[in-house]
C-alpha cells in the first residue's frame, strides 16, 4: 500500500512502517527518544515495536494507565514533569505507541512540551487506525466530557502496522469498525456495503478496508482542516454518542461504553432523527438499525437516563451560539450539517432504538 500524505505528515503502511521511521530519526539530529505507552501497549506491543527500531539515540520509556477514565490533564502533568526529569529538550521526539487515548494524549503532550516536540503515532487499536491517525486532533477529557481540552497539531509520521491488531480483543475491533461503517455512512454507501457481512472479510480484506477508510477521513480533513464546515460531518453519531459515553462513564450504576459502542448507538439515534427531519430513507433506516445492533447489541438505555443525557449535550464542540447543532443524513453518503433537533424527537429516537 502506498505511503499517504496528510496534513503536512505522512502515513506509512504494514512494511513501509519501520523503515521509514528509522530513516526519520537518521536525518533528524534528535537528542532522545520518548517512548510513551499504557500498561496494556507496553506488554503487547512495545516488543514488536522496539525490535524493529534502529538507532543509537537513547530511549526512554514512560508508562500510563490503559483506559479513558487516564485521559486526563493530571495524567498529562505526570508525563511532563517525567519529560522535563528525563532531561527532554526541544530536539526531544515523542513516539505514541497505543489506542486512541495514547495518541491523543500524547499527541497533546508533545505539543505542549516546551511548545512543540516533534512526534510519531504506531496506533495500535483499530478505532486510532482509522480516526485518531488523520487530522491532527489531539487532547484530553474534562473529567467525563469527552476531548473538551486540546490542540490540532500533526505528528511527523504516522506508522499503521496491522500486525498490532493481533493484540486486540474482539470488543475492541468492534469498536472500531464503528468508525469505519460511520465513514461509509457519510461518504459512501458502496463502502458501507462492503461491512453488511463481515463474515466473509479475510485480514486482506481489513486492511484494504483500514486503508480506505484513511483515504476517506484524508480528503475531509484536507478539505476543513479546522472544522469550519465539511469536516464536522466526521462527527455524524458523535454528539449523542459522546454524551451517552460520557454518561455512561460518570454514573456508578452503569457498565463503561467503549468508544466505537456509544458511537454505534449515537449512529442509530441520529439516523432515526434524520428520517424525521430530512426524509432518510425508511428502508434504509432499518437496515442502518438492524446491522448496528447484529454488531453491538442492544444497550439498556433507560427512560430516566434520557434527560441527563440530553443535557450533556450542551458540551458537544460542535455547538455555537448557545445552539445543539447536529450532523444528520439525507441518505447514505450525503449529510447535511448544523441541523437542529427539538428534544422530544430525540427522545423518540432513544424510544425507537429500544424498539
Amino acid at each position: 500500500m502506498d505511503s499517504i500524505t496528510a496534513n503536512n505528515g505522512i502515513i506509512h503502511f504494514n512494511d513501509k512502517c519501520y523503515p521509514s521511521l528509522n530513516d526519520h530519526i537518521k536525518s533528524h539530529n534528535f537528542s532522545k527518544i520518548f517512548v510513551l505507552v499504557d500498561s496494556n501497549t507496553h506488554k503487547h506491543c512495545l516488543p514488536l515495536f522496539l525490535s524493529n527500531l534502529d538507532t543509537e539515540i537513547p530511549i526512554e520509556i514512560i508508562e500510563i494507565e490503559a483506559g479513558e477514565i487516564h485521559k486526563t490533564i493530571d495524567t498529562c502533568v505526570g508525563v511532563w514533569d517525567t519529560l522535563s526529569e528525563l532531561d527532554g529538550d526541544r530536539k526531544s521526539l515523542m513516539i505514541n505507541i497505543g489506542g486512541g487515548v495514547v495518541t491523543d494524549l500524547g499527541g497533546f503532550v508533545a505539543s505542549t512540551f516546551k511548545r512543540g516536540i516533534a512526534y510519531v503515532n504506531v496506533p495500535t487499536s483499530l478505532l486510532a487506525m482509522v480516526d485518531a491517525s488523520v487530522g491532527g486532533k489531539t487532547g484530553v477529557d474534562l473529567g467525563t466530557l469527552k476531548n473538551q481540552i486540546g490542540v490540532i497539531s500533526t505528528p511527523d509520521i504516522v506508522l499503521i502496522d496491522t500486525q498490532y491488531l493481533n493484540t486486540l480483543p474482539s470488543d475492541q475491533m468492534r469498536s472500531g469498525m464503528a468508525e469505519m461503517l460511520k465513514h461509509g455512512l457519510i461518504t459512501s454507501e458502496s463502502y458501507w456495503n462492503k461491512f453488511n457481512d463481515l463474515s466473509k472479510l479475510t485480514l486482506k480484506d481489513l486492511d484494504s478496508l483500514i486503508y480506505e477508510s484513511v483515504l476517506i477521513k484524508k480528503a475531509v480533513v484536507d478539505e476543513d482542516p479546522f472544522e469550519s464546515g465539511l469536516r464536522k460531518t466526521l462527527n455524524f453519531g458523535h454528539t449523542l454518542g459522546h454524551a451517552i459515553e460520557s454518561y455512561f462513564l460518570s454514573n456508578p450504576n452503569k457498565s463503561d461504553l467503549l468508544h466505537g459502542e456509544a458511537i454505534a448507538i449515537g449512529m442509530i439515534l441520529e439516523t432515526y432523527i434524520s428520517s424525521k427531519i430530512l426524509g432518510f430513507p425508511q428502508d434504509k433506516l432499518a437496515l442502518i438499525k438492524s446491522i448496528f445492533i447484529k454488531y453491538y447489541g442492544v444497550v439498556n438505555i433507560e427512560a430516566n437516563d434520557y434527560a441527563p443525557i440530553i443535557d450533556l449535550l450542551k458540551y458537544d464542540k460542535k455547538n455555537s451560539h448557545g445552539n445543539i447543532n447536529f450532523v444528520l443524513l439525507e441518505d447514505i453518503g450525503t449529510t447535511k450539517i448544523d441541523c437542529r433537533v427539538e428534544e422530544q424527537l430525540i427522545t423518540n429516537a432513544f424510544e425507537y432504538y429500544k424498539s
